[in-house]
């Protein structure tokens, strides 16, 4: 895994990744600040029907204010979403320097494929976390239970998800799921290491992009 990163690191200042980075930041960023919007547009006429003008507008900023609160699950969603739709280009950019014979026989993934994908990541990982909510709150009193949960759950939600962009390029059906057995264990281990990436304020702007550069890694070099 420390080959994978060093690897992938060395990678990002290559012109095809520097351009999904740019791309994906600036798409993940305008969801974001669209989702902003319409929260304290939503929440200031909902609440204008009880509240006077200035009531209204402080009731959507505090609105907007506590989604922000949960901003490190949203914009964990959001980024691999996205990355989803770009994805394929940063796995081609690393086959065609490190792995050039894999990349002759993979598949171009279609866009629609794709967009299912990463929308499919990013609506389990916000159906995952709303549903763990409860037990974040009752494991805050034990002052570290909360965040162990939160790395377990997003570790193995964020493993999978990568690893699957890489082996759609390379696999069936049949195959992903013997794949997805065999190699559980180093898909977590990623899965973590992308975690707390996007848990690291900077680092969690080309966590997602680093992320699908790593699962290329880990995706051949076990098949290797």
């Amino acid at each position: 895994m420390l080959r994978a990163l060093t690897l992938s690191i060395g990678q990002l200042g290559d012109r095809p990744i520097l351009i999904v980075l740019l791309r994906s930041l600036l798409l993940t960023l305008a969801v974001l600040a669209l989702f902003a919007a319409a929260l304290w547009f939503g929440i200031h006429a909902l609440a204008a029907a009880w509240l006077d003008e200035t009531g209204s507008s402080l009731a959507a900023t505090l609105a907007v204010l506590g989604a922000l609160g949960g901003a490190w699950v949203l914009f964990r969603a959001v980024a691999i979403a996205v990355v989803g739709l770009f994805g394929d280009r940063i796995v081609v950019a690393v086959e065609a320097k490190h792995y050039p014979t894999r990349l002759a026989t993979a598949r171009d993934v279609a866009f629609g494929r794709a967009l299912a994908m990463g929308l499919g990541s990013a609506g389990r990982a916000l159906l995952v976390n709303l549903i763990l909510i409860p037990a974040y709150l009752l494991l805050l009193a034990t002052g570290i239970g909360a965040p162990i949960l939160f790395f377990v759950a997003n570790g193995w939600l964020l493993g999978r998800d990568l690893t699957d962009m890489v082996a759609a390029r390379h696999t069936d059906a049949a195959a992903l799921k013997a794949w997805r057995a065999e190699s559980a264990v180093s898909r977590f281990t990623l899965g973590l290491i992308v975690t707390f990436m996007l848990s690291v304020p900077g680092i969690n702007l080309i966590a997602p992009v680093l992320g699908a550069a790593l699962a290329t890694h880990l995706f051949h070099g076990r098949r290797t």
